[in-house]
Parts: structure tokens; sequence; C-alpha cells
């Protein structure tokens, strides 16, 4: 085999794993393609070797998997195509060092047989959590996500959220890669390989929350408002009357409108107007830039959520973690907005503690676009909480793998959770997800329409809400630990 046959090989591999993700849903692709670089892994004694091959596998799965990153900065943000493509690339390559890292980890660790299993997950489970977490984090396609119903697996999201399920998985793909090495299979492999999905599907039958309160009625606007118009100021009545038409077309004790869809800031919206949205009788959850001043910045502003009465009493929840480039403008990085079309791209982030917005003896905590993304900031306000609820404007990734991507994720936040989660979002998806994870019903993208469902409200807490990701990090600490005793003895041999 010539010297890039097998980083070839890898690339493919890793675009392949894609397919495993929503919308396809193909699961167990993920877990064979984890399992071709794991075998590849186990093929090489060099490190650096290691490195490449993950390299290549992280290429090939962020270009095929996260290519909605150049829609939305040069189809909609109007980037020229030139830059767009060339900062996609590195973006891939900058999310591609991760598996990079995890491969030359994984050989260091590398033992007998059995630990060696141990030791391939603990790695790449541990790259995928540093992703999540460097430069603010970027978590998105941990291959735990690949895992949401009706993958057994995802039995294990209650337990130790996405990375307990992406360890799951992993251990299962390095178990298969170490088959292939051994003359006779060893036991302990094979009952890995079945005692995992039989664990996971054990543990979906496990009902870790109860319902608070009675089910109440919920709709969910999606208004299809093109991001090339929504901050037009001649369009602003288009914005305005959508909302206004969807909400009184169908009228629920919870209105949700998505993230920024008011295209103004939250004071500049009249009263007669947010009177005509929450009718006589429903509140009213509003996506909307809201005024926060303080000595550092007096004409700052926030990505909030604002709930209103029929009274209009308002409360508001303000989005803590920004995405960058797109709110914040990272140090030395203003050059790439200035290519970009981007209104109102220099956010507040709001305090890291925030109450529940009171509703009709629900406790609603509200998250914004990409928040969640992070589960371990999330569950810091579940115990106090009884919903969550979503809001998002997918529309700047336009008709891409985003929006089925950024579902499958909302799923995994339910399970962990152990409550409903709701999303309204301006183009898609929008839908109602159970406590199990399953979707109970969403609105075709690009459609304007809303999803009108019963919502219930739970209390109770899972083991994940409790401890967060300290299960799964002693697990990776256990795990290398022990890689890491028996390498030192096998070198004093």
């Amino acid at each position: 085999m010539t010297r890039w046959a097998q980083p070839l090989l890898q690339f493919c591999a890793g675009a392949v794993s894609v397919a495993a993700f929503a919308p396809l849903g193909w699961f167990p692709l993920g877990i064979l393609s984890l399992a071709c670089l794991f075998h590849g892994w186990l093929r090489t004694e060099s490190a650096r070797q290691a490195a490449l091959l993950g390299f290549a596998w992280g290429l090939g799965c962020f270009l095929a998997g996260i290519s909605w990153v150049y829609v939305s900065m040069h189809v909609v943000g109007g980037m020229p195509a030139p830059v767009a493509a060339l900062m996609t690339l590195l973006f891939c390559a900058y999310l591609a060092l991760f598996p990079a890292f995890a491969g030359w980890f994984a050989l260091r660790l590398r033992t007998g047989p059995l630990l060696s299993v141990l030791s391939l997950a603990a790695a790449w489970v541990l790259g995928e959590w540093l992703r999540g977490m460097v430069a603010t984090g970027f978590p998105w396609l941990a291959i735990g996500y690949a895992h949401s119903p009706p993958s057994p697996l995802a039995g294990y999201a209650p337990l130790l959220g996405v990375y307990g399920v992406s360890l799951a998985a992993a251990v299962l793909a390095a178990a298969i890669a170490q088959l292939g090495f051994i003359r006779r299979p060893l036991l302990g492999l094979l009952a890995l390989c079945l005692a995992l999905p039989l664990g996971g599907a054990v543990l979906r039958t496990v009902h870790w929350t109860q319902t608070q309160g009675e089910p109440f009625s919920v709709s969910l606007l999606q208004g299809n408002v093109a991001q090339s118009l929504k901050w037009d100021p001649e369009r602003l009545g288009l914005s305005l009357e959508t909302y206004a038409t969807l909400a009184k077309a169908h009228p629920a004790q919870l209105i949700v409108l998505p993230e920024t869809a008011i295209p103004l800031l939250f004071s500049e919206v009249p009263k007669d107007y947010l009177q005509q949205l929450a009718g006589k009788s429903s509140h009213v959850l509003i996506g909307a830039a809201v005024t926060v001043r303080d000595e550092k910045r007096p004409d700052g502003y926030a990505n909030g959520a604002v709930l209103l009465s029929p009274e209009l009493t308002a409360s508001a929840y303000f989005k803590r973690h920004l995405v960058p480039f797109g709110e914040f403008v990272p140090p030395a990085f203003r050059w790439f907005l200035d290519l970009m079309h981007i209104p109102m791209s220099n956010f507040t982030a709001g305090p890291e503690t925030q109450p529940p917005l009171q509703f009709g003896g629900q406790k609603v905590m509200p998250n914004i676009c990409y928040e969640d993304l992070f589960g371990e900031e999330l569950i810091r306000d579940v115990p106090q909480s009884s919903l969550l609820i979503n809001l998002s404007n997918t529309a700047w990734f336009g008709d891409s793998l985003a929006q089925p991507q950024h579902l499958q994720i909302a799923q995994m936040r339910a399970l962990e959770t152990g409550r409903m989660m709701l999303r309204s979002t301006n183009t898609g998806m929008t839908a109602a997800i159970s406590t199990d994870g399953t979707v109970m019903a969403a609105l075709p993208p690009f459609t304007r329409d809303a999803l009108t469902v019963q919502a219930q409200g739970y209390v109770g807490l899972t083991p994940y809400v409790m401890v967060g990701n300290l299960g799964v990090g002693l697990l990776l600490f256990v795990i290398i630990w022990l890689s890491a005793r028996e390498v030192r003895r096998l070198r004093q041999q």
C-alpha cells in the first residue's frame, strides 16, 4: 500500500461517517467508520502516522458534514466565494486536529487487546471533549449525536451524556477493529459487542423524570423569512405581519417566536403589536435583541428571549454562549466580519446564572441557537426548570445539513435532561421532542406555518444532570491511568 493510500482511505471513511447523522441516521455506519480509523491506528507503530490518519479522517468528516459553514459565509453572508471556501477548509482542518491528537495519544496508550480497546475509545472521546471546550468549543458531529433514537446506545445519554454515548460507540468500534488482529476472537471483546447495545436498550425503558402539572398547548411559529429580507428596514412589515398572522391563526396557552424573530430592539416594538401577538389569554415567548447597558457598553444589546404575559408584563433570558464571528468579534478578526453582512454582530453575553421564566405553574428555561450544543452548560438550569425551549434562526445555513443535525442535537439534550425540548425556528426544523429523545412532531423546513402541540412539564433529575460530565470524565481517567500503568510495566520488562 502506497504512503498516501491509508490517509486517503481514512479521509473517505470520515466523509462516509456523516451518513450516520441526521438526516440519513444510519448510525451503525458511524461505528464502522470509526472501526476503520481504529484499525489504521492499530496497524501503525508511529504516533506521527496515527496523528496523520486521525487528521485525514477528521478532515473528511468535517468537510462533508459541516459544508453549511460555506453556505453561511458565501451564499447568505456575501463573502467572496474563494475566501469563503478557504475559510471553510481552514476551519475543518482546525477541527481535524482533535482526531489527530486522539490518534497520537491512543498510540501512546496501546497495550494488550482488551485494554487497547478501552484506550482507543478513551483517546477518541477525550479528543471530542477537548473540541467541545477549546476556543469556546465546537462539539458538532460528536459521534454520540449519531446515536439519538432509534439507536440503542441512546439509553446511556441520561447516565453519562453525549460523551458517554460517544464512549460506548467508540468501544464498539475499537472492539470491531481489534477483532481483525487476533486469530481467535476473545470472549471479552464479543461480550462487549453484545452487552453495550443490550444495556443501552434496557436503559431506554427507564423513566428518569416525572410529569408536573397538566399538559398545556404551545404554538411554535416558523416564519420562514429569508435572511436577505429579515434585516432590510423596508421589509420590517413582512416579519411583523408574518408572526402576527401565525399567532392569530394558531392560538395556544404559550406562543413561541424564533430567535430575533422581530428585527428590532425589543424596546422599539410597539405595544399594540405585542398585545396583538398575545391576544387576551396567551403568553408569548419572543426572540428579540434586548438593550443591556452597563459602564463598559452603554449601547450594548443581548440576544434575548422575552416572555410576555397577556397583561404585557415581561421577563427575559439573555443568551450566554455567543457564536464567535457571528455574535461577537474575537480579537484581531474584525476584517472577517467586514467581508460578511452580519447585522447586530457584537452582542453582550448574558449572566451565567439566570432564573427560569414563569408560566402557568411551569418554569421555562430558554436556550438560543447553538447554546443547546453544550449539554454541560444547559444542565445547570435544569434542576429549577420543567421545560426547555430552543429559539433558533437557521436561515444562515440555507438548505443544508445544519437543520437536521441541529434537531438531532436537541434530541440528545432532551434525553440527557429528562425534559421536553421545544424548538421554534425561522426556517426549520421547528419541532417538539419528548423526554425519551423522539421527535413527536416537526414542521417541514422552509414553510411558513405553526406547530401546535400539547406540552408537558417534568420534574426530577437524571444522573447526568446530577453529575454532568464528571461520570464520563472518571471513566476516561480510570482507562487512561490503567493503560499508562500497563505501558510502563511493559517497558520495564
